[in-house]
């Protein structure tokens, strides 16, 4: 098995599957292009890889036959799959069923967070936040208000109840901005919760490793 992923300070679509590849316990070969580079070069290397000229993207088995897929979330799902040991989805139908809502949520909405917040992990924390836009700080609102419910409902530590899981994958990177930008969740309807998830993620040992070969 072959994932391959982009600069790993910047590319969060990245982060996201190599966590949740991690977690599956599958042995599976890392292959790292630096994006941004001139010349197009990274692009020319990525579509070496993915036709979609998009990272990340998964290689398990024979080029003919075998699985051949981009998209972090459809990653995940195949992985979930090939893998149902490593349990990455709670087994509770209902607690499921609201983190692959949460995980699609995170997928596909957030837009002004992720602009004016993006990621980059060496990038040293913040002394102070930023001024948030409107729909920034709205963004975080929702972000903080998803966390606590799931977490109040299903009696945490993870969104999905006791096994961390795909979900917590695709919040990962929310957590890396909430440190670099110093983002004041208490004043955007925190009690603590989001707070200490926010933790939680960044003192999970494959989040470290990732960190590790920044």
């Amino acid at each position: 098995m072959e994932l391959v992923i982009g600069t790993k300070a910047w590319s969060t679509w990245s982060l996201r599957a190599w966590l949740v590849a991690k977690a599956s316990g599958a042995a599976f070969e890392e292959t790292l292009i630096q994006l941004r580079q001139e010349n197009n070069v990274s692009a020319d290397r990525i579509l070496a890889h993915s036709p979609s000229g998009l990272v990340p993207f998964l290689k398990d088995g024979p080029m003919e036959t075998g699985v051949a897929i981009g998209d972090s979330l459809a990653i995940s799902e195949y992985l979930a799959e090939r893998f149902p040991g490593a349990r990455l989805w709670p087994a509770d139908p209902v607690a499921r069923a609201q983190a692959r809502a949460a995980a699609a949520e995170m997928h596909s909405g957030f837009a002004a967070l992720r602009a004016q917040c993006p990621m980059d992990l060496a990038a040293a924390p913040a002394a102070a936040p930023p001024e948030l836009s409107e729909a920034t700080a709205k963004d975080v609102r929702r972000i903080v208000a998803l966390w606590r419910g799931l977490i109040g409902r299903f009696g945490g530590p993870w969104l999905g109840g006791g096994d961390w899981g795909i979900a917590d994958a695709f919040f990962t990177p929310v957590a890396t901005r909430v440190r670099t930008y110093a983002l004041p969740l208490a004043d955007l309807g925190d009690d603590g919760t989001a707070a200490g998830y926010v933790e939680r993620l960044l003192a999970r040992p494959e989040f470290r490793a990732w960190e590790a070969g920044i």
